[in-house]
Parts: structure tokens; sequence; C-alpha cells
């Protein structure tokens, strides 16, 4: 049905996302002290795309339980690791009987190496197992640990079929590697994952006004200060008000299924549902991530432009040269900056749209509308 156009993962996507902030840090830059993002060269605000997908992974995590892989609980090598063995893949593994050398792991934890009972895992690169052991004191335990590193070391790394399987496993198991991509090579090398899904920094409209203020709290630190002083000084670096563009694309290529026979038809390994997932989340993450330093955020529009093809009908950066916003009359004439939404004015072309054949789905269109 058409209402669904923007959810089927035949079809070339480029979708164009706005949003505001008000009173708040939307992107700290931790080189500036953690001011607002900001090109220098322009004065206007960027919002990392970085920081938007992990909006988009937290909003889906939280409120659908989601898997996510790029998540801070645990290593990113030992997921990669467990996955293959869900699939029972051989890895580097092998059975400690020395009491000794098992009480050695459980105090020290190197890294990539892990210890279930008496079988210990490797999860790191082949290459570094010996490097794992090179500043232990211990002559007597050096020689048990090496004696073990040579044992893990001589288990093979990844096969070719293995390694597929592992990084298909994954693709299916976390909602962001099938949609972003993901380097799976940094442990057992499951090889990279190219995701279909790509967006840009989001830049402002307009040059933003950064604010710097100082604030105090009611509580003091350290015991030893309290005889001194009452409060603690930080700062909460803002921007009063802007509004933020950011574009995107879907790219059916990158998640397209291999085929067994060239005339074998089309399979994705991404669904309906994941797209659907994807428009709700940028939809809802900014009401789903307030937090103190974020004052108030929203998406204010959400247009997808859908191609009837997968290579696509139309270049993306024209699609994007449609949806046109800039301040409005009453602002410009006063030379005066935004400071709400309703400031702004945003027109989008629609003409020629058909029989380009793309199909435009406002999900989220908060224009002001004109008076008839």
């Amino acid at each position: 049905s058409n209402n669904n156009i923007h959810t089927d993962p035949a079809r070339r996507h480029d979708f164009v996302l706005v949003f505001e902030v008000e009173s708040g840090n939307p992107n700290g830059d931790p080189d500036a002290g953690n001011l607002p993002r900001v090109d220098p060269e322009t004065g206007h605000g960027i919002v990392t795309d970085v920081c938007l997908k992990r909006k988009v992974r937290d909003y889906l995590q939280i409120t659908k339980g989601i898997p996510i892989f790029i998540q801070s609980e645990t290593a990113l090598n030992r997921l990669i690791s467990d996955a293959a063995k869900e699939l029972n893949i051989d890895l580097s593994i092998c059975t400690i009987d020395d009491e000794g050398v098992i009480e050695w792991f459980q105090t020290n934890t190197p890294e990539n190496f892990e210890l279930d009972g008496n079988e210990l895992t490797y999860s790191g690169d082949l290459k570094d197992i010996k490097k794992a052991f090179a500043a232990i004191n211990d002559k007597e335990m050096k020689k048990k640990l090496d004696a073990i590193a040579k044992k893990l070391s001589g288990k093979k790394t990844l096969s070719n079929e293995d390694r597929a399987r592992t990084q298909r496993r994954m693709i299916d198991k976390y909602f962001d590697i099938k949609m972003f991509g993901a380097v799976l090579s940094t442990g057992i090398n499951a090889g990279q994952v190219r995701g279909p899904v790509q967006l840009t920094f989001a830049k402002s409209v307009d040059h933003i006004f950064r604010l710097d203020n100082a604030i105090t709290r009611k509580a003091v630190t350290k015991e030893e200060d309290k005889k001194r002083k009452e409060t603690e000084m930080a700062r909460k670096p803002i921007v009063p008000y802007a509004l933020y563009v950011a574009h995107g694309f879907y790219n059916p290529y990158f998640a397209l299924e291999k085929k067994e026979k060239p005339e074998d038809p089309d399979k994705f390994k991404v669904s309906k549902d994941d797209l659907a997932n994807l428009w709700e989340a940028l939809e809802w993450m900014f009401n789903n991530d307030t937090a103190a330093a974020r004052g108030r955020m929203a998406t204010r529009g959400l247009y997808v432009f859908s191609h009837d093809s997968k290579r696509g009908n139309e270049y993306a950066h024209k699609l994007f040269d449609r949806i046109k916003i800039c301040l409005g009359d009453e602002k410009r004439q006063k030379d005066e900056s935004a400071e709400q939404f309703c400031d702004y004015k945003i027109d989008i072309i629609e003409d020629g749209l058909k029989e380009k054949n793309v199909t435009l789905t406002k999900l989220i269109d908060d224009r002001k509308k004109e008076k008839a």
C-alpha cells in the first residue's frame, strides 16, 4: 500500500531530519571544554552523525529492548566471540588443570582472556597472544602462561566460512550492525559490515550563539574544603535556540543478501519493521533522551523521499534542495535571530516528484501553516 512505501527495504530512501534545541547543549565538543560544536568558518552549529546514531540506539534499546552492539556494558570483542560460540565455532579455548594458574587468571584479567570454570577463551588477535604475558616477573608462572599461550595460538583463526557465519549472526542479532554497519575485526576477526543507513553531520540553519554559563551548587565535594567554602563552581554551556538539519540515506544495495543463482529474487537483511523502527526512533529519540545539559530538544520535521527502485530515480542532493528552510520575513526585516521554531519558514517543493517516481512521506511536519 502507498502508506508504507517508506518502510519498503527494496527501495532507496533519502531523508531529511529537522530538529531544534532550546537552552541546551545538543552535542558538546570535547576539544573545546564541551561547548556546543561549531563550524569555525561559518559559525553554524554541528551535531555529529555519531551523536544522532547514539540516540537512535538508546531509544530502541530503552523502549523496545532491541539488542544493540555499540553499548557500554560489555566489551565488543566479547560480543563477537559470544556470537561465534553460539554457532559452535571452534575458538581459541583450552582447559586448565593447574589450580595456581586458574587462581592467577581469577585475580588478574588480561585483555581478551576469559576464564569460565577451568576453560580459558582467548578472543583477541592471535598475533598478540605472546605479548599478553610479557610483563610478568614471576618466572615460574610466566613459563606456565607462555605454555598456555602457545597452546592457544596453535588454534586457527576463523576460516572464511566461519567468519561469514559469525558476521551474519552479528547482523541478525544487533540492530545497529544491520543498519549502520560495524567493524568486527577487533578481536576474533569477523570482518567489517557496511551499513545501508548513513547520516550526515547535522548543521544549524543559522550561525549559533554559544552561551557559557557559570553555575554553583550548594554542596562541597571534599571534606577538607568545607571549612573554607560553601559552594562548588561549574560551567554549563548552552545554545539559546537553534534549528538543525541532518540528511540521511538508506541504500538497499548494502542490505541485499548474496544470491545463490543470478535469477533468484532479491532478499534483504533489513525488514519493513527495521525501517519502521528507524523512523520511529528518529521521531521520538529526543523525547527519551532528556538530560539536564540538553535543555529542550525535539524533532520538528522528518521527511522521507522514497524512490521506486533500488538505484534511485533522482539525485539525493536535488531532493534535499526541495526542502528550503530560512528565517521568516518578520525576523529578517528586523535583523533578529530566531528564538523559536515558528520564526522559521519551511517550504517544500513537491511539483514534479510524481514524474520522477519519487514519493515524499512527511512523517513529522510541524510547519506553520499559512493562513489562506
